[in-house]
């Protein structure tokens, strides 16, 4: 709804760009501080947009993006109880076996392996998973962690970049313009596995010769029973049906006309009617209410708040004024628009939150839409929100949770990843990984 159809009227009188921009910005102070919990600040700053007149609360409503909730919450609880049969640590631990214990071979498969996860998972879901392996193989074989702890934070962010549910930016793009989970497959997926085939050979170019063990130690890391990593094979199966059914789900969602968070949420509702199946009453009721502890019902809440806020700009004629200003500096060329968004984002990304960040330009980019060409002439503008925001979560220490949640797992296992030292690798990889999407942009729309 256009600012001059707004029914809410306007605490004192002001001007609504300048209430809800305020708010904004407030609220982002705030949230970048991380002095206070980020779902409480996002819900008190969407209840302004309310009480100041912004907006009304059925406006507000109106601008949360429900399909990526659900599709968050269904995700959530299909993960977490998948992890409870074992699966997730059997196959890091074949797949280190596989390698027969090489520490060159070891860097490379936990890298790729974290990156597939990353992938089907999500980051923060995928480090918990990999890092005590991690910990594990490498004291067996009396092997420094940091270059494989390193590695596989580098590895979640770039490997979820490659699908529709590998990072909240994807899936806060795919929902807001309705992309399919092929759509994210068949454009990002190259330029993913190129960004991590030159990422891993430069580490192994570097630590390869400096990464040395023993055979008796080799031989200790391949007496690990992986079988034993198997906790309830009734589950694993039923898990593994699920999880099949809704991947194949999010790939024919578009020939369905069936949204990916419905998908979820139902195969949510199966995977726990099949966990809980023939137990007792007060079992079943025990087991279901577990399930719904595996969501992060932080994260839920924050993005719940964010778009109110978000919408707050929106309808106030903000981020029109700033898609206008966007597209002007652009001079209309979406090659620019392309190549500032993907540079803009990395850099943004690094410092702050790519959440908050890539919420803002959702509504920004569909402003200029209009003045450039339309959705089909800006699907390289996408792209590179995409890539950009998700590629900048490899900018430092603090770009992204996977990235805090491996340091103080490494922190407890005294290994300290310091934030300095952490930047000596993070800004060429971040920098490195952004040029080569840049450059595949370019080549892929533009050549």
């Amino acid at each position: 709804m256009p600012a001059q159809e707004m029914l809410s009227p306007i605490i004192f009188g002001w001007d609504a760009k300048i209430v809800a921009s305020s708010i904004l910005i407030i609220i982002y102070l705030i949230l970048f501080s991380e002095k206070m919990n980020r779902a409480v600040i996002a819900l008190i700053g969407a209840s302004f947009m309310i009480f100041t007149g912004v907006l009304s609360q059925a406006q507000a409503f109106q601008g949360i993006d429900f399909n990526t909730l659900t599709l968050l919450i269904g995700m959530m609880i299909i993960v977490g109880i998948s992890e409870k049969s074992g699966i997730f640590k059997f196959l890091a631990i074949w797949a280190v076996q596989k390698t027969r214990a090489n520490p060159k071979g070891l860097l490379v498969v936990l890298a790729v392996l974290t990156a597939m996860f990353s992938a089907v998972l999500d980051n923060v879901t995928t480090v918990l998973l990999i890092v005590p392996v991690t910990f594990q193989i490498t004291r067996k074989l009396n092997l420094p962690p940091y270059p494989y702890l390193i590695l596989e934070i580098f590895a979640s962010n770039i490997g979820g970049t490659a699908t529709l549910i590998g990072d909240p930016p994807n899936i806060l793009i795919g929902s807001a313009i309705n992309l399919s989970f092929m759509d994210f497959v068949n454009e990002l997926t190259p330029v993913v596995a190129a960004t991590m085939a030159v990422l891993i050979l430069v580490f192994v170019l570097i630590y390869g010769k400096q990464l040395k063990t023993t055979n008796r130690q080799r031989a200790e890391v391949l007496r690990i029973n992986a079988k034993e990593a198997i906790t309830d094979k009734i589950l694993l199966i039923k898990s593994v049906f699920i999880l099949t059914s809704v991947i194949s789900g999010f790939i024919l969602a578009e020939h369905l006309h069936i949204t990916n968070g419905t998908i979820a949420i139902l195969g949510a509702a199966l995977l726990m009617l099949l966990y809980t199946f023939g137990k007792s009453h007060s079992e079943r009721d025990h087991l279901v209410e577990d399930a719904f502890s595996l969501v992060d019902w932080t994260t839920i809440f924050f993005f719940a708040g964010l778009f109110a806020l978000v919408y707050g700009l929106e309808i106030s004629g903000v981020l029109q004024i700033l898609g206008h200003h966007f597209s002007a500096m652009t001079e209309g060329s979406i090659e620019k628009a392309t190549m500032l968004i993907v540079w803009v984002s990395a850099f943004v990304s690094s410092a702050i939150d790519n959440i908050p960040f890539v919420a803002t330009m959702i509504p920004l980019v569909k402003t200029m839409e209009i003045d450039m060409g339309g959705r089909e002439a800006m699907m390289p503008v996408w792209w590179a929100l995409s890539l950009g925001s998700c590629f900048g979560g490899n900018g430092s220490l603090i770009a992204a949770s996977a990235n805090v949640i491996v340091a103080g797992m490494a922190q407890k296992e005294g290994h300290p990843i310091h934030f300095m030292k952490f930047l000596l690798w993070s800004i060429p990889v971040m920098l490195g990984s952004v040029g080569i999407a840049a450059l595949y942009l370019h080549i892929r729309h533009f050549m």
